[in-house]
């Protein structure tokens, strides 16, 4: 069993599929530029060879925790070929798996589209950066980038904190540490704490997906780490929205206040159809946070007001909103009108901006 998942890995990897899905009774799924195929010649997947795989794949504790919850995270790694970041769930009594294909090979920032700005993110000394947004938008795969932008530039020691652990990096001028939940660690609140007493410059986040987590990673923030985290927010002002909102309402300007004085830069992105229809482009937004930004998110009848700010005003250093990036990618040819009005934040905006009557 676990050789034909390795026959159906290769597969996907041949098709530059992001994702395979594995459900009892059903033949093996790929999803290749965002869109799901059907592997035909590929057999049904039978309930006991399920149970094969998780006899095999699950260690002890995971199999308790799947019996438990009924779901479980874990990885495969293939040799030289990359990992697959593997989802286990029930789903009308059966097993499913949703599996992740994370490449071996880390991409360079430049090759990712993404605009200079984002580069200059490895640069920096201190504080918080977030990259948003939605699942299967290439948020890992950028911030694998950056760090590996820092470890082929500054000899800094990088603290990774995943679940499970994706990319594998190889020690260049950085030293890398990477700690995986559930193996090397039990949470990730309890990870960046112990973070300060491991002499990290850099420490990154997989995902902030809880309040103990967002506030331990901004206080490595202020206590002098460069920190990363992934979390899922449509935008860049969204994203800082989002987190504040988490909170209950006794505790918001606490964070409001830790946010703007830690928060350096947001990059939100979403990956889109190319117009050749092969493959995808990303697009982003970015905001790099200013006096203006921050003075806006200290208050919470203004906070909304960031927004208008990025839609606005093109010249202002250090932001760059969708709408504007999604015009560029058109003139460029590298996607059509239609995908760019599609995931535009304002049609009227991209028409205008396209026809030359609005910068």
């Amino acid at each position: 069993m676990k050789q034909r998942i390795e026959r159906i890995f290769n597969i996907a990897l041949n098709l530059k599929a992001s994702d395979i899905h594995l459900h009892s009774g059903l033949k093996p799924t790929l999803r290749v530029d965002g869109r799901l195929y059907l592997l035909e010649e590929e057999a049904e997947i039978s309930a006991e060879q399920f149970d094969q795989i998780l006899d095999t794949l699950l260690r002890k504790d995971q199999k308790k925790e799947f019996s438990r919850n009924h779901q479980v995270d874990t990885s495969i790694e293939f040799d030289r070929q990359g990992t697959l970041r593997v989802h286990i769930f029930r789903q009308r009594g059966k097993v499913a798996m949703a599996m992740r294909m994370i490449g071996a090979d880390i991409p360079r920032l430049a090759d990712l589209g993404l605009p200079p700005m984002v580069q200059k993110l490895a640069t920096l000394q201190r504080g918080l950066v977030l990259i948003s947004g939605a699942t299967s938008n290439g948020k890992s795969t950028t911030l694998a980038a950056v760090l590996e932008e820092i470890n082929q530039n500054y000899p800094k020691h990088i603290l990774t904190i995943e679940d499970p652990i994706e990319f594998i990096y190889e020690n260049k001028k950085a030293l890398f540490s990477q700690r995986d939940i559930g193996v090397d660690t039990n949470s990730f609140d309890l990870s960046i704490v112990a973070a300060m007493r491991e002499d990290p410059d850099v420490i990154m986040i997989s995902d902030l997906r809880d309040n103990e987590t967002i506030e331990n990673a901004l206080i490595a923030a202020e206590t002098g780490h460069l920190v990363f985290a992934t979390t899922h927010a449509p935008t860049a002002p969204d994203t800082i929205t989002r987190i504040i909102a988490t909170f209950p309402s006794e505790k918001q300007d606490t964070i409001r206040v830790k946010m703007a004085q830690n928060l350096r830069a947001v990059v939100a992105q979403r990956l889109l159809p190319a117009k050749n229809g092969l493959g995808r482009v990303l697009a982003c937004e970015y905001m790099v946070i200013s006096a203006r930004i921050r003075e806006l998110m200290l208050d919470p009848v203004k906070i909304g007001d960031i927004a208008r700010l990025m839609q606005g005003d093109q010249t202002t250093k250090g932001v760059l909103a969708f709408d504007v990036h999604l015009t560029q990618l058109v003139r460029e040819g590298k996607i059509d009108t239609e995908t760019a009005l599609e995931f535009a934040s304002s049609n009227t905006d991209i028409k205008l901006r396209l026809s030359g009557l609005l910068v």
